[in-house]
């Protein structure tokens, strides 16, 4: 049965939300850890405190299931008729999800409604319905020989999830490493774990067998260390920061060199020429600059606008934000919640001070609500007079902070946008046609969008250039690349 969100945050209030180790066969110690939600950080509930015993018995578990094959040799239309049902009954659950990944991050409760868990039912529709679709090939040889190209699922698949999109983060490796018939890991990060549970049991209630999905929940420490240096997974594929990034390639080369993909941060610029319908552009830099509280590794944080219209853009910027109220995310108005924790906030509140003795003008914003909650609420802040050289404008944040920065030429522009160890995603506004195809060949980032902000959508591959990422990529056909190995299978006809 479904919850609504008003039995969800009942729960949460009681302090009994939970989420599990889900292993086939297996239980494991009974350690938890207390989970509290960033909206008040009082304890809703726990979760289990996994360790190096219990990655193992997933990982053994996870290889028997691919070896013997209940679901890796099962057909495609087979897999399909599954993951259609999983889709069907995350819709019928998706209040409860929504539900849960409000109160567990803290996301304003109608973009989880509206925008974060349609897009996580769309994606497990498409790669259900893309699963009996992907072809092999069959080489151009002459009548001595037949070369096959096949594709085969590669095995056992770790999915580290990253804090600021449970759910959708969930479905976006989770359904094509399914649907390629591997048996699959999830790691959630041990800020949210809710909705990775719950899906995970749908998983079990739609016919995925138990063995080719498994939970392990926990400090990444010891669960995400413990995944990365195991000697019998094939694939990790890790969505978080460039620094936890670094390590599984680490453990990849001390361990069995697996494969390892990283999705990792971003610090994307957004550029206003002098020519851009600014009343048009207004939503989506807003929308850029603070969805999420700016807990996006797309976030387009990097304001570069041409000095001559810089003035009247941060006016209409300024106007914009008024609609953008700070509050406790479980009330439908409310726009910007907290940040994920303590520690976060106090990261992001120390670029405040940082900005204006390093030169920035504080143009709006620049408040902690510390009377909300937990007091981890910071609200929409921009400062313009941002140089290239100043933190703002070199490092990812990842809070409500934007830097607003000027430029005369299109190369001066295109040269800042390009300023930055990251590509993830880059926008950049102008009505003149051919100066939009010159600049997007020109930006160096995986997504780059014109006169709107947006990161494409399921049928497009995600990620980025730089150190935001490699290895393969998220959405579209092509995320299928990190999940299948390819063979050759040769037939000699003599």
């Amino acid at each position: 049965m479904s919850l609504t969100k008003e039995q969800v945050f009942a729960q949460a209030k009681a302090g009994k939300l939970w989420a599990g180790n889900l292993i086939a066969g297996f239980v494991g110690n009974t350690a938890k850890l207390e989970n509290r939600t960033p909206i008040d950080n009082s304890v809703i509930g726990y979760i289990a405190d996994g360790d190096a015993l219990d990655v193992d018995a997933a990982v053994t578990v996870a290889r028997a299931t691919f070896e013997q094959g209940p679901w890796s040799q099962l057909a495609p239309g087979e897999r399909k008729k599954v993951m259609l049902r999983l889709a069907q009954l995350l819709e019928q659950h998706s209040e409860e999800l929504a539900a849960l990944d409000c109160i567990d991050a803290g996301k304003p409760i109608t973009e989880c409604l509206n925008t974060d868990i349609p897009a996580t039912i769309d994606t497990f529709y498409w790669y259900a319905e893309a699963v009996d679709k992907l072809f092999g090939k069959i080489a151009p040889t002459g009548p001595d020989a037949l070369g096959l190209i096949v594709n085969e699922p590669i095995g056992v698949v770790v999915a580290v999830l990253p804090w600021n999109f449970p759910a959708q983060m969930f479905a976006w490796k989770v359904a094509p490493a399914l649907a390629a018939g591997n048996s699959v890991i999830v790691k959630p990060a041990e800020l949210t774990s809710l909705s990775a549970y719950r899906m995970v049991q749908l998983a079990y209630e739609a016919g995925v067998p138990r063995g080719a999905l498994s939970m392990v929940c926990g400090l990444g420490e010891k669960v995400g260390a413990s995944l990365g240096k195991h000697m019998d997974v094939d694939v990790v594929s890790f969505t978080g920061s460039t620094e936890v990034g670094r390590l599984f390639l680490k453990y990849s080369a001390d361990s069995n060199l697996k494969e390892v993909i990283l999705e990792c941060g971003g610090k994307s610029p957004q550029v206003v020429f002098d020519d851009a319908e600014l009343d048009a552009a207004v939503p989506h830099i807003l929308a850029a600059a603070f969805w999420n509280m700016s807990e996006n590794c797309s976030c387009g944080s990097r304001l570069i606008v041409d000095g001559s219209i810089k003035e009247a853009l941060l006016a209409k910027l300024v106007e914009g934000l008024k609609a953008w109220k700070v509050g406790n995310p479980m009330d439908e108005t409310v726009s910007i919640g907290p940040m994920v924790e303590q520690a976060h906030f106090n990261k992001v509140k120390l670029f405040l001070d940082l900005t204006i003795q390093e030169g920035g003008r504080l143009v709006t914003g620049g408040k902690i609500h510390d009377n909300v909650g937990s007091g981890w609420y910071i609200e929409p802040t921009i400062f313009d007079n941002v140089s290239s050289t100043m933190s703002l404008f070199k490092n990812e944040v990842f809070g409500p902070i934007l830097a607003v920065s000027t430029f005369t030429t299109e190369e001066e522009a295109i040269a800042l946008a390009n300023d930055t160890n990251y590509g993830l995603a880059a926008s950049f506004y102008s009505q003149n046609v051919k100066r939009t195809m010159r600049v997007a060949r020109k930006i160096k980032a995986g997504t780059v969008s014109i006169n709107g902000f947006s990161e494409g959508d399921i049928s497009t591959p995600f990620g980025g250039f730089k150190q935001s990422g490699f290895g393969g990529k998220d959405n579209g056909l092509e995320a299928f690349s990190q999940y299948i190995q390819t063979k050759v299978i040769w037939y000699v006809n003599e």
